[in-house]
């Protein structure tokens, strides 16, 4: 039984998806971000970024317990278990690793700027708004470009559309007219109609809340208490 410590944010959402894809039995630990958990000394054992999600094999390798943190690498781990959603063939598999650090390294912080820069900054600033709306532009239409050519796509559906998925879903929030990139709007439905997605994007739904009506979450989340050292 994994044990799961997550949130409903797009990195949670990713893990949401693969455990559900997998079949595999898991228990949710909600980490609220917003009320301060990801500080908690006991959750920074083993996620010492102070970020969720985060998981607890108990069955890990060698059969002895093994904790992962940073949601692409728990991707690759779950696939790697499982045999699931991962080519086995070099080319296939890097195919999938390339489009999957696209997402940890472009799609996951530059999209997260423009969420932060459009909707929660203290005061907008021009320069900042343009560059990460721009920047959410250009990724949008790099995937799309990529989508005219493929499926999914790494090809076949994998962890790299579970990765890019839940960041690219939100495109009204990030300033994207998903009408200009057809490719990418066919994608977003076939996948929004798998039932393990479906299913992956309930999970503590209920528990999420507006961060632009809550200035202690904010405060918490953007404040000097991120950047305490622990």
């Amino acid at each position: 039984m994994i044990e799961l410590y997550t949130w409903p944010t797009p990195n949670g959402h990713k893990i949401h998806i693969m455990l559900e894809e997998c079949g595999l039995d898991y228990t949710v630990h909600a980490i609220d971000i917003g009320a301060g958990d990801q500080f908690a000394p006991e959750f920074l054992k083993f996620s010492p970024n102070n970020k969720m999600p985060a998981m607890i094999d108990p069955d890990g390798p060698g059969g002895k317990p093994y904790s992962v943190f940073e949601s692409g690498a728990m991707l690759m781990y779950l696939a790697e278990k499982t045999g699931k959603f991962m080519p086995s063939d070099m080319a296939g598999r890097y195919t999938v690793i390339q489009w999957l650090m696209f997402q940890m390294g472009g799609v996951g912080p530059m999209l997260g700027q423009a969420h932060h820069f459009r909707h929660y900054a203290p005061r907008k600033i021009k320069y900042a708004y343009d560059r990460y709306t721009n920047e959410a532009r250009r990724l949008y239409n790099v995937v799309d470009t990529r989508l005219g050519e493929v499926e999914y796509v790494a090809g076949e559906y994998s962890i790299a559309d579970m990765a890019i998925y839940p960041w690219m879903r939100l495109h009204e929030r990030q300033g994207v007219d998903i009408d200009t990139i057809p490719n990418l709007e066919r994608w977003l439905d076939a996948i929004s109609e798998r039932p393990a997605v479906q299913k992956g994007m309930e999970i503590l739904k209920d528990r999420r809340s507006n961060l632009k009506d809550d200035a202690k979450a904010r405060e918490i989340l953007f404040g000097a208490q991120q950047y305490a050292r622990r």
